[in-house]
């Protein structure tokens, strides 16, 4: 096996990461949902958008990761890595907003006294 072949080996596992990831965070969001609906006074809707958004965060990750490790390791060409800082830039944006609806705040703002215990 060679290292070209190799890295791709990597990419494809991480990228399977992320998409295991996506699936299993959305079904255990959604059996959780299930459940806590079930139960008065919880707020359903709001729990399952944000375990569904951290699931979805974590899962650009290892994708975002995978691009770059195949990018970079594989195929350094200008035109791929430029189509891989667009990925990077679209993924980004992504996950700052995902942040702000998951907590509220950007990523880059502490976090309130009294949200940091919970």
């Amino acid at each position: 096996m060679s290292f070209t072949d190799a890295v791709e080996l990597v990419g494809k596992s991480i990228d399977t990461a992320g998409i295991a990831v996506l699936v299993i965070g959305a079904v255990v969001a959604a059996v959780r949902a299930a459940a806590s609906a079930r139960v008065p006074g919880t707020d359903t809707y709001r729990q399952f958008r944000q375990q569904l958004g951290r699931s979805i965060l974590l899962g650009l990750e290892l994708l975002v990761a995978a691009d770059i490790i195949r990018t970079v390791a594989v195929t350094p060409t200008l035109a791929s890595v430029l189509v891989l800082a667009l990925i990077v830039v679209i993924r980004t944006f992504l996950s700052f907003s995902l942040e702000l609806e998951i907590t509220g705040r950007w990523p880059w703002q502490k976090a309130r006294p009294y949200e940091r215990s919970g």
